[in-house]
């Protein structure tokens, strides 16, 4: 942090945020942005992956007019076996497979920055992830015991 920050004690916001910005412009310049980046340009100009894209969405939508009742609904598990059958089809295409891992990994420099940034705080802060199994924190089986 910025030495005049130290000095005075207190936190001047506009410093604090043109930092942010910084920090912000240096993920812009990452490989894994840049990486990101490539794959959503090249997935988006693939018309074959985007007819898949549409697929996957009609099935998912019918899929989940069917999961208002559940199992009772009498084309359940159709429209359920067609969503896994549109999704496997979109996974088939190499792009939508290296643009998901792109996906991944900036997720993940974003949560390790942001995990950085709380935790300098204190270790207390909670920090949002898009990780369903939870590595830290309540529920994990930490300090708290809840898990």
């Amino acid at each position: 942090m910025d030495t005049m920050l130290m000095e005075t004690g207190t936190l001047d916001l506009s410093e604090l945020l043109a930092q942010a910005y910084e920090v912000g412009d240096m993920i812009n310049g990452s490989a894994e942005v840049a990486d990101y980046a490539y794959w959503k340009r090249v997935v988006e100009a693939d018309a074959d992956v985007q007819a898949a894209v549409l697929r996957f969405e009609r099935t998912k939508e019918r899929f989940a007019e069917t999961e208002r009742f559940g199992h009772y609904h009498p084309n359940y598990h159709e429209a359920l076996d067609e969503a896994k059958e549109a999704e496997l089809a979109l996974e088939s295409f190499e792009s939508v497979r290296r643009f998901k891992e792109a996906e991944a990994k900036l997720d993940d420099l974003l949560f390790t920055v942001s995990q950085t940034i709380a935790f300098a705080v204190s270790e207390d802060i909670k920090v949002p992830s898009n990780n369903p199994l939870p590595t830290k924190g309540c529920g994990s089986g930490g300090s708290c015991g809840c898990g």
